[in-house]
């Protein structure tokens, strides 16, 4: 692997990480992180959708005319999405009804359709599926460590296994909406200093 296929791998999990450093892909990260394990799902239904589509995306990019560009991205994207929540509907239904609602906006995350325009729709196979590897993993470890503290300070439990004592009331809030703005914003803030960012 050369030094550009990796700095496409890399750069979605460490240096423009979608959630913790472009501030993108907001909705869901902040809807379904209640729990570690909503966090990992929804993480890898959006790596399967951007794996896929950019893969599409690359494939057939100059049959593509530049007047639709974006609906025939759109479509694409809408038609992996549909792949995913059939697939979790059957397998993981527990797992469905968690992420409710939010399975479906998968079509419209910035996220995928930002790395389907900036880069699938300009670069080969192998470095759009690099990339959109790099961005769904960085998103998943993202979701994943925002649902495990949410988790562990809301319900004193981490991937449903409860260690604290039920006598002990931890800070509900944590699995609010409010916890998930207090808890995003102290993790940026710990990613940003060990980042070096100002």
């Amino acid at each position: 692997m050369n030094k550009q296929s990796l700095d496409n791998l890399t750069r979605g999990i460490i240096k423009e990480n979608p959630t913790f450093v472009m501030m993108l892909g907001m909705c869901p990260t902040l809807g379904v992180t209640t729990s570690a394990i909503n966090g990992v799902g929804m993480g890898i239904a959006t790596l399967f959708v951007l794996l896929l589509s950019n893969a599409a995306i690359s494939l057939i990019k100059n049959l593509i005319p530049d007047m639709v560009r974006i609906p025939c991205f759109i479509v694409i994207i809408a038609s992996f999405v549909t792949v995913i929540e059939l697939l979790m509907q059957a397998y993981l239904p527990s797992l469905h009804e968690a992420l409710g609602i939010y399975i479906p906006l998968i079509v419209v995350n910035c996220i995928i359709l930002g790395r389907a325009e900036a880069f699938a729709s300009k670069n080969n196979l192998y470095q759009s599926l690099l990339d959109a590897l790099g961005m769904g993993i960085g998103f998943t470890i993202a979701l994943t460590i925002l649902g495990s503290v949410r988790e562990v300070l809301g319900n004193g439990s981490l991937f449903g296994w409860q260690f604290l004592p039920e006598e002990i009331n931890p800070m509900l809030m944590f699995i609010m909406p409010p916890g998930a703005f207090l808890a995003l914003g102290g993790i940026i803030i710990t990613v940003n200093h060990f980042r070096g960012a100002r």
